[in-house]
């Protein structure tokens, strides 16, 4: 059978293993890579039979980069396990039987579906059959990341998930740094200039690019930066960063405007968002709208509730459903993501929202609840390590009549959820798939006050 993160599960005397990039069908024959006391996991190392559940992967990457494990599946099998798969959590971990289940809503797209990609810049690429101390030299990579070796990149032609004009943009980028000898990055030395390139684009086919630095070689970046901007007119905003942390992450760096407009925009149904070149957007942008459109059906919104939207992010969702409600309350932990939640409603004719920063256990709060009155409805849409005990206790006693539990992580939903069961009851729930080909799936629930 297929288990959680992307592994299947094989038996072997009432042991349980688990094996990536295998399917439900296949025989294999199997090397015991890691032993813990109820299960151990292996690698194929040969195939005896293969399922007839398999496909051809259509990315010549698959296996190595570790972004989509279930390519070698077909796309309806996907969506079964992945229904499974939040059915199981909510049954195992939550302990919950006798709620509805709305068939997943796949995505209409199962390539070129992201709307967001960042690649990484090294030295030194990993390379599949290369043998330790021989003397050909390694070639440099722009790339993503081995799957457990951090340090090792994996140089890509293309990558699929992506419209391709992100390959024209990439591949460019690294040609014209390669005849140029601008040196890439070495995690491990600390050294080497370009360190990763991230590109946004939305509906409209505009692009935005922020390249990361680890210097600031002024004349490199400009170099670089007009280069792109020379060469390719669907990108509407151009920008970069200075970073030179021990890590790769662009948060909390500056973000320096070089040309273009400072931001992206995008529509979901009648509203239209800003996107920030480090702000938080759902990836899929065509099922992000479908989830909403979920996310507000369950919500049931009569223009008559008062309604809290807890890590409200850039303020989507509140302002997707905001039509329908008589008060807005949204509350996010990341500040800069609160002033783009301001924007957005002032842009949007939102008036009847209010949004606050800071750490959820502490916002949400009684003195909040006086101020705004008690909730009626309340969204909530954690990231994946789900809700503080404190914040679950606090929506206990809110007194709400529904909530609309939005989850990327249906294990961690499940235990919220549980946590709920003395005030609240599961109704019914509605996966949707917004990354085929990974292990991935969100989840809408609908809990009604007991």
């Amino acid at each position: 059978s297929i288990a959680a993160e992307g592994y299947a599960i094989g038996r072997d005397n009432n042991q349980v293993i688990f094996v990536k990039y295998a399917a439900p069908g296949d025989v294999v024959d199997v090397k015991i890579v890691k032993k813990k006391k109820n299960f151990q996991e292996g690698q194929i190392i040969r195939y005896q039979h293969k399922s007839e559940q398999r496909v051809e992967p259509f990315c010549p990457y698959f296996t190595h980069c570790g972004g989509c494990k279930w390519q070698h599946m077909p796309y309806e099998s996907q969506l079964e396990f992945k229904q499974q798969q939040v059915i199981d959590a909510m049954e195992r971990i939550g302990g919950i039987q006798g709620f509805e289940v709305v068939p997943i809503l796949g995505s209409e797209k199962i390539q070129a579906y992201r709307n967001k990609l960042e690649l990484t810049f090294s030295e030194r690429a990993w390379v599949i059959d290369y043998v330790k101390g021989e003397d050909k030299p390694r070639p440099r990579a722009l790339g993503f990341h081995i799957p457990g070796q951090f340090s090792q990149l994996l140089d890509i032609e293309a990558c699929y998930l992506m419209p391709d004009y992100v390959n024209q943009i990439q591949r460019s980028v690294k040609a014209f740094c390669d005849n140029r000898g601008v040196s890439f990055h070495d995690i491990q030395r600390h050294e080497g200039l370009m360190r990763n390139i991230m590109f946004r684009c939305n509906e409209k086919n505009e692009w935005m690019i922020v390249v990361a630095f680890y210097e600031n070689d002024t004349e490199i970046i400009e170099a670089v930066m007009s280069h792109i901007k020379d060469n390719f007119d669907r990108v509407v905003s151009l920008n970069y960063i200075v970073n030179a942390k021990m890590n790769d992450s662009m948060q909390g760096c500056e973000v320096i405007h070089y040309s273009g407009a400072p931001y992206l925009t995008e529509s979901l149904g009648n509203y239209n968002f800003i996107i920030q070149p480090l702000s938080f957007f759902q990836t899929n942008t065509q099922q992000a709208k479908r989830l909403y459109d979920i996310t507000k059906d369950f919500a049931g919104l009569t223009g008559v509730e008062n309604v809290y939207d807890l890590y409200t992010g850039t303020g989507s969702i509140a302002i997707y459903v905001s039509e329908g409600a008589k008060n807005l309350v949204g509350i996010e932990y990341v500040e800069v993501a609160i002033e783009d939640a301001k924007i957005n409603a002032s842009n949007n004719g939102v008036e009847n929202a209010t949004f606050y920063a800071g750490d959820m256990k502490d916002v949400l709060t009684e003195t909040l609840f006086e101020k705004h009155g008690n909730p009626d409805v309340i969204i909530t849409d954690p990231p994946r390590e789900g809700m503080h005990p404190d914040v679950v206790e606090r929506i206990n006693q809110s007194g709400a009549k529904r909530i609309v539990y939005v989850s990327c992580n249906p294990a961690t939903q499940a235990r919220d959820i549980k946590a709920m069961q003395e005030h609240y009851r599961l109704v019914k729930m509605q996966p949707v798939d917004m990354f085929p080909h990974t292990h991935h799936v969100e989840n809408v629930a609908l809990l009604e006050r007991i």
